[in-house]
């Protein structure tokens, strides 16, 4: 079978840049797909992280003036990753997180920004590195998006085009300005083809013109063709529904191990849990609680915002404390939610426990140590906490949403769905629902051989890419064929 030679194109990778789940999936994926013939190499903008750390970096090509500056395209490797690399100092060389600037505001000029990394995607997609010439462009969210619509407008022969839907809500919207900037045809501005509302729109213009959309669990993608599901985007999405599909995420299974996990105090496997318990002290004395084996610990690992469901967790509070429960939660993200869970911790001390910001070591705790972990997301694309979870014997509690619903078998479903139950999953998406799920958890957790048999449920689950990449490659083989 001949590789497939696909260019992803994504503005964050783990283990070098991340925000968010887009990064887990752009590093894990490429690794995965090596198993199924599919050479793919990532482009990513030049942060300071990344020309940091990117190994025996080969300059490709070199330009006076890309975008308003100096830039090169670098090629080099790191952590498994094959990586191109758009070293461009005036747009990427910036202090923090890749799209906003140390207090928090979207850089203004982000529109350059990821056009000028879509642009450098479809002149690959067009032969620029003659030892790579792709049959794919894979474009991952609004930051990509501009990567279909610059090979549609070329006119000139192009490989297919995959556009990935991570998360609708970021959209890529700026003003009809920029098309002249950006080297978009002015024509472009119809809505048919870019307008969004009076502007323009990166997303949008993925979802225009690759040849194929994909989004990160089945559920999502039905989600996504209603209005509201869809966020402006519900009738484009029912209208190329043919090419449209969901594919479920995955973790990278060698990162999340509890077998031989450095980030946890105590390793185990799935066919002796007895350190479980071990984690969980380590993981209450962390995060002030009191020491107690029967008070079952709920964990968050979230960013705090409406999507989230956080606002909702907190209303749930009540009845974590009359159910006798334990919560510990790291995350950061809007203001008046991280306050008012500083506030909650402050009030019930040894009870509620809370870490403002990410850390990737204590995540890993939480996930070994906690007794259930509670993902009550209004929306949620795939997730991948809860995988997380799943691979950590720790149970899950979501909402019936997206790829909650897809990944999670409530205990209530288990035999009418010929599975096995792996958690609890609660609709509507209100504060009342999760408190009745919290409610039933407590209840299972004080009857320990059903807790178990959740736990073992879970352990067994396969949430690794290793069937998902097998997915992707299958679509890669069919756009390659039907372009032939």
């Amino acid at each position: 079978m001949r590789p497939v030679r696909v260019l992803a194109v994504a503005s964050e990778v783990y283990p070098i840049v991340k925000t968010g789940g887009l990064a887990d999936v752009a590093g894990a994926l490429p690794i995965a797909l090596k198993a199924h013939g599919v050479e793919m190499r990532t482009l990513m903008p030049g942060y300071p992280d990344v020309t940091r750390i990117v190994s025996n970096a080969e300059e490709i090509r070199s330009w006076p003036d890309y975008f308003g500056g100096p830039g090169r395209l670098l090629a080099g490797s790191h952590d498994g990753l094959d990586l191109f690399v758009l070293d461009v100092p005036h747009l990427y060389a910036r202090p923090g997180n890749p799209y906003v600037t140390t207090e928090g505001v979207d850089w203004p000029d982000n529109g350059v920004r990821f056009a000028a990394l879509s642009r450098i995607a479809a002149d690959i997609g067009h032969g620029l590195v003659p030892a790579f010439v792709p049959d794919v462009v894979h474009a991952h969210d609004w930051q990509a998006g501009l990567a279909p619509a610059y090979l549609h407008y070329d006119n000139r022969p192009r490989p297919g085009t995959v556009m990935t839907i991570h998360n609708m809500a970021y959209q890529g919207k700026f003003a009809p300005e920029l098309i002249g900037a950006i080297g978009l045809p002015w024509h472009a501005f119809n809505v048919n083809e870019i307008e969004y509302f009076g502007g323009i729109s990166f997303l949008k213009a993925g979802l225009q013109f690759a040849d194929r959309i994909t989004t990160v669990s089945p559920t999502y993608a039905q989600e996504i063709q209603s209005d509201e599901g869809g966020m402006g985007f519900g009738g484009l999405l029912r209208a190329r529904a043919n090419v449209l599909s969901g594919i479920l995420n995955g973790i990278d299974v060698s990162v999340w191990n509890p077998q031989d996990d450095p980030h946890i105090a105590y390793r185990y496997g799935a066919e002796d849990l007895t350190f479980r318990a071990a984690n969980k002290a380590v993981l209450q004395q962390q995060f002030n609680l009191d020491s107690s084996d029967e008070a079952p610990l709920l964990g968050v690992i979230s960013r705090l915002s409406w999507q989230k469901g956080l606002d909702l967790l907190l209303e749930a509070i009540p009845t974590i404390l009359a159910e006798g429960m334990q919560l510990a939660l790291l995350g950061s993200g809007d203001r008046d939610l991280q306050d008012r869970y500083q506030a909650a911790a402050r009030a019930n001390p040894g009870r509620i426990g809370v870490v403002i910001g990410y850390d990737e070591i204590l995540a890993h705790l939480l996930q070994a140590g906690s007794d259930a972990l509670i993902v009550p997301s209004r929306f949620e694309p795939c997730g991948l906490t809860q995988l997380c979870a799943l691979r950590y014997g720790a149970v899950p509690i979501v909402s019936r949403v997206g790829g909650l619903e897809d990944t999670i078998v409530d205990i209530g479903e288990a035999d009418a769905a010929d599975r096995d139950a792996t958690g609890f999953k609660f609709a509507p998406v209100t504060a009342e629902a999760l408190a009745g799920s919290l409610r039933k958890a407590n209840t299972a957790f004080h009857d320990k051989p059903t807790w178990r048999q959740l736990q073992r449920h879970g352990l067994a689950t396969d949430v690794s890419w290793r069937n998902r990449a097998g997915d992707y490659a299958a679509l890669y083989r069919g756009l390659t064929a039907e372009r032939a």
